[in-house]
């Protein structure tokens, strides 16, 4: 399959927004990971709790020629019995069965590029993100918590699908708590191509025409909660991801790890 980009249409700072998006939503799974941790037990029918704060994402683009990307980003986090929003991200929460719970879930992205983000990308057509609409099985044992994620691009730029498997557990020590991860990505080879590959009209010299494959990504991160009051809590999320082959032999990337932290503030209302 030859990728091809789907729209013509511009948007202003592709890498900005693709970063910023990027930065909302990695932090405000952190916001909400972080507002959870002193307190696990699910919500009851006529209770909500919510949080604003302040946090800055630091991460290397998998692209050539282009900077990491440093962002300030304000944190938005609110959970009821039903929903769960996250900045972009909005998950509906559905019936459990024992121990493993489901949920529906939406995601609003920007992945992608401009071809003015890199000098590399010369002549090469915009790629845009969209919304990403999927489920959710999330197993809690007293050992792991462990869930499954199948995530669908409903914008129909890539046309593509992302499945997740993480394990993770949370330690408590005093006013700390550490959440080791472990998680593979597995991304489908329409989302490859159109983000990676390079069709006929944008060979060039040292960039030669590039289909992609599915591909698997891992990633391994540590969370570090400190808890300065029962309402307030400073985070620190580090992160290391191994790009698969289907990425990492793409021309149009450079690396094959990439590696990013988060820190925030949160004050939990």
């Amino acid at each position: 399959m030859t990728p091809a980009p789907r729209s013509s249409k511009r948007r202003p700072n592709a890498r900005l927004a693709g970063g910023l998006s990027s930065a909302v939503l990695g932090l405000s799974l952190a916001v909400a990971s972080s507002g959870a941790s002193a307190q696990e037990r699910e919500l009851q029918r006529g209770e909500s709790r919510w949080g604003l704060g302040l946090g800055v994402d630091v991460h290397q683009e998998p692209y050539r020629d282009m900077d990491n990307d440093t962002q300030g980003i304000p944190l938005v986090y609110f959970e009821n019995y039903w929903v769960r929003v996250m900045g972009p991200s909005l998950e509906l929460k559905l019936p459990s069965a024992g121990p493993v719970g489901f949920r529906l879930k939406a995601r609003y992205s920007l992945d992608g590029y401009e071809a003015d983000d890199s000098p590399y990308l010369e002549g090469m057509a915009e790629r845009e993100g969209g919304v990403w609409l999927g489920g959710e099985a999330i197993w809690r044992t007293p050992f792991v918590n462990l869930s499954a994620e199948l995530m669908g691009d409903a914008s129909s730029h890539s046309e593509g699908r992302q499945f997740k498997l993480q394990a993770d557990r949370r330690f408590d020590v005093g006013q700390f708590s550490f959440t080791p991860r472990l998680a593979a990505i597995q991304l489908d080879r329409e989302y490859v191509g159109y983000y990676y590959g390079v069709n006929g009209s944008e060979v060039r010299a040292g960039r030669p025409q590039y289909e992609g494959d599915s591909t698997v990504n891992v990633e391994v991160g540590l969370r570090v909660d400190y808890r300065l009051s029962a309402r307030q809590n400073v985070f620190l999320d580090l992160r290391s991801t191994r790009l698969g082959d289907g990425i990492a032999d793409s021309p149009l990337v450079d690396r094959s790890t990439q590696t990013g932290l988060r820190v925030g503030y949160l004050y939990r209302f």
